[in-house]
Order: structure tokens, then C-alpha cells, then sequence
């Protein structure tokens, strides 16, 4: 008899990822991040066909989105903002995400996010009465591989 249940081991724990920068060659563990998604959105274009009431529709070209939320206590982005507000010249740099729990039955799934951009950046802050600040991050990427992709589960094929 095939598993028709997914077991419950086999989620993925959130807070076992690791997220690594690489911006002007250098890499950086951000361990500071709390929260992250990165998406690829697919541009869908409407295709009239003669004889059917209905449209069709085909993919035409997609676009890369992430954000995240951070502990506020690293310059990297800050240091970005700056450089771009001075010489014009706004730096790209790479994520890379691996989610790894070692008690599923998945394995790893790596992200690598090409090309990437901030769009917002938080330069300075306080909050009277937090006990932590955190700073909202997002940008865009404009392409991905996944050099590790998650198991199938049993079941699933």
C-alpha cells in the first residue's frame, strides 16, 4: 500500500535555512535575517483565437521579487544606498537560501538569486519602548538556479 500522508517529520522547520549575500565578491552569512521569500512571477499574455469564444493565453517572460524582515544591526544594505546616492552606480549582489532540516525526508533545497537589487532601504531608526528594532528589506532578482532541489516524498509519484 502506497503512503497516502504526508508525515508530519517531513515539514520543513523554518528557522534551520541559511541565507548567504555575495556583493563586490565578498560573502556574507546574514544571520541576521528572520523571514525571507523570493518569487518569479510569470507575465501571462492573452492570445486571441480566431473561432473560440475564449482566450488563450501564453507565458511572456516572468519577474523576480524577494523581501524579507532582519534584525536591525548590519550596514551591508545601508553601505549599498550609499554607494548608489554617491556615484550613481547601484551594485547587484546574489541570495543564496539552502532550507535544510535533517529530520525530513526532503533533504536540501537551494536557491541561488541572480542579479539582485534592493529597492527600499532603511537608513537610520529607533523606536522608543521596543526591545528590538527589525527592518523590512525587498528588492528584485532577474534570474535563479536551484543547484539542490528537496526529494520527492513517498507518495507523492
Amino acid at each position: 500500500m502506497t503512503n497516502t500522508i504526508m508525515n508530519a517529520k517531513d515539514a520543513v522547520y523554518g528557522s534551520l535555512a541559511e541565507c548567504f549575500i555575495t556583493l563586490d565578491g565578498n560573502r556574507y552569512l546574514l544571520m541576521n535575517i528572520t523571514e525571507f521569500e523570493s518569487k518569479w512571477e510569470t507575465s501571462i499574455a492573452d492570445v486571441p483565437i480566431l473561432g473560440k469564444v475564449g482566450m488563450g493565453h501564453k507565458s511572456a517572460g516572468g519577474k523576480g521579487t524577494w523581501s524579507g524582515t532582519a534584525h536591525y544591526n548590519q550596514s551591508i544594505f545601508r553601505k549599498v544606498a550609499d554607494t548608489y546616492q554617491k556615484t550613481g552606480v547601484m551594485p547587484y549582489f546574489e541570495i543564496q537560501v539552502t532550507n535544510e532540516d535533517a529530520t525530513s525526508a526532503v533533504g536540501r533545497q537551494t536557491i541561488v538569486h541572480h542579479d539582485c537589487l534592493c529597492d527600499t532601504f532603511v537608513l537610520a531608526k529607533f523606536q522608543a519602548g521596543e526591545e528590538l528594532l527589525e527592518e523590512e528589506l525587498s528588492g528584485t532578482f532577474e534570474s535563479w538556479d536551484m543547484p539542490e532541489s528537496f526529494a520527492m516524498l513517498p507518495g507523492m509519484e
